[in-house]
């Protein structure tokens, strides 16, 4: 080294110094590249966490349909049904006293047919609200203008179109096509429960991706950023519904002026 001149040396020092800012170079990429992957995966995982957290919500949301049903049902069953047979049960009783006049057995007589009556018709409501025969024997589109049909009255105006009627959902399993009906059925409720709206106007369209429901009120509208709005509105069991459908769900609305929701499923 102490026979180089000072030429060589510069040259074997510009060498040396590139060589080690090239391997910090490299050292810094692979620094770069190694935080840059560990953030996309953190971030990856975080995406995850979130689905996995929605995935938990809407199951919540779901078992919690279902046990809202079943005790609506089981309501149902001990005031309409129950309690009404308690009465068929006493007086059917009372029938098996020797003391009693022909105008009294013909009045206990009449009280037992109508009370039947009675529980026969609130069994064909039950039975309605679990599954709507007409769903079952004419389809899904006059399900939903029968729902309409009913859900108007006075001054409350349901318009509903839908121009390829059953075909639009010829498409989507039949297994399914409950979950849409009473999609609509909890829109409908929250619009003249809670929203007071006095018109409704749905839509159904279908195009070579699938199926779209618009759903339109001009009711008292909400603050979609309020969680707990949304879910005393029964909006989660309606998420749930939906991705059900694997489906997706848009609601847009303000106080004062009505809701606008898109499935599109």
């Amino acid at each position: 080294m102490n026979n180089l001149n000072p030429k060589d040396m510069e040259i074997i020092s510009a060498v040396i110094y590139t060589f080690i800012a090239f391997v910090l170079m490299i050292i810094a990429v692979l620094f770069f590249v190694y935080y840059s992957r560990k953030k996309i995966i953190q971030k990856e995982l975080e995406k995850k966490d979130l689905e996995i957290d929605y995935q938990k919500k809407l199951l919540q949301a779901t078992i919690l349909t279902q046990e809202k049903e079943r005790e609506r049902i089981a309501q149902d069953l001990h005031d309409d049904i129950s309690s009404k047979l308690n009465i068929i049960t006493l007086n059917s009783h009372l029938l098996t006293s020797a003391d009693l006049s022909s105008a009294e057995i013909q009045e206990i007589t009449g009280n037992i047919i109508t009370t039947t009556g009675v529980v026969l018709e609130s069994s064909r409501t039950i039975a309605h609200n679990l599954l709507p025969p007409i769903l079952d024997k004419f389809g899904l589109h006059a399900a939903i203008d029968e729902l309409c049909q009913q859900s108007s009255s006075g001054p409350i105006q349901i318009e509903y179109s839908n121009d390829a009627k059953q075909r639009t959902f010829d498409t989507i399993p039949v297994e399914q096509h409950l979950h849409i009906f009473r999609i609509l059925q909890e829109l409908i409720n929250n619009s003249l429960r809670h929203g007071k709206a006095t018109r409704i106007i749905i839509v159904f369209t279908k195009d070579n991706n699938g199926c779209y429901c618009s759903y339109t009120d001009n009711g008292s509208g909400f603050d979609t950023k309020n969680t707990k709005k949304l879910a005393g509105l029964g909006m989660k069991n309606i998420e749930s519904r939906v991705a059900m459908l694997e489906g997706k769900l848009r609601i847009e609305s303000e106080i004062n002026k009505g809701i606008h929701v898109t499935i599109n499923f």
